[in-house]
């Protein structure tokens, strides 16, 4: 069989069998693809290959200086690639399974502040159709501290203008329901009313956001947008961001962690006590900046 018609028949199983979204379906046959041109290069036969093999694989791709997070998803994709070529009788067990996860060292997520998220929202020229949209794309995602594919997919019957509520699907089909502010709604507002109409025309569109030529915005759209956007304000951000940023300015607030859990739609309250070690990390930074006490000590000391 050849290789493409081999990742098709993968990815088709990640998706139909095992139920897997299709950003993880495509991440995995990426990983399966660089495996097995890996075995291509050595001559090496799918049916023949061992756990030695897959050792050896795995000592190759950290050569090639590849991030601990790649390694991890390559894992994953093995992994899931390995369980498939079970099914297949092409192996008689997951030999992927010897290998171990590299371990991640734990990054915070970058937060901007309130005076960034500010600029970043106000740059956007709402002087133009297409600006009044981008500037509710970002003013919900911030307001409700969304994935950018929840936005993308986000459906008019799920919007409660009025109500100034969103209800929304996340990762594992879970739904939530989360509040919007003022601002999001005011420009949400123009937007329904005035922009997407025209954009729209005939068309029944269920998504909020749609492009130019009508038709639901793509992940690739609103990250093009969000780059433009860091071009004009010299800010160094990701869409992504902007929920860490939500989570972040929540806490600082003085909203409970389970509050902002279920908002964020986490499923396990570890994942956000991470914002927890941001706040912490913000105040002992401002301590080290602002109170005096060491640094006079230590003045003291060198005098």
């Amino acid at each position: 069989m050849r290789l493409d018609a081999f990742l098709d028949q993968f990815y088709a199983d990640l998706l139909m069998a095992e139920r897997n979204r299709q950003l993880t379906a495509m991440t995995y046959r990426i990983s399966a693809e660089i495996f097995l041109l890996w075995c291509q290069d050595r001559h090496l036969k799918l049916s023949k290959v061992t756990s030695k093999d897959l050792i050896y694989y795995s000592v190759w791709r950290k050569a090639q200086g590849i991030s601990e997070i790649t390694l991890a998803k390559d894992l994953s994709g093995l992994r899931a690639l390995g369980e498939f070529l079970v099914r297949e009788k092409y192996w008689t067990e997951n030999y992927a399974l010897v290998l171990d996860r590299p371990k991640l060292a734990k990054t915070l997520p970058a937060v901007l502040t309130r005076n960034e998220i500010e600029l970043l929202l106000s740059s956007i020229d709402i002087s133009t159709p297409l600006g009044i949209r981008d500037k509710a794309i970002f003013e919900l995602i911030y307001s409700c501290g969304l994935r950018i594919s929840e936005c993308c997919s986000l459906k008019i019957v799920n919007l409660h203008l009025h109500e100034m509520f969103i209800l929304v699907k996340g990762k594992g089909g879970k739904e939530r329901v989360i509040p919007f502010g003022k601002e999001a709604k005011e420009i949400l507002e123009k937007y329904l009313n005035e922009v997407r109409p025209t954009l729209v025309g005939d068309k029944v569109v269920p998504e909020v956001f749609v492009n130019f030529r009508g038709q639901a915005i793509s992940r690739k759209g609103i990250w093009k947008k969000f780059k433009q956007i860091q071009a004009i304000t010299g800010i160094d951000a990701k869409v992504h961001t902007l929920r860490h940023s939500f989570a972040t300015h929540l806490l600082e607030g003085g909203a409970d962690l389970i509050s902002v859990q279920e908002l964020l739609g986490h499923s396990d309250l570890a994942t956000t006590q991470i914002y927890t070690h941001v706040t912490d990390k913000q105040l002992e930074d401002a301590h080290h900046q602002y109170f005096p006490g060491h640094k006079n000590a230590l003045k003291d000391v060198d005098e």
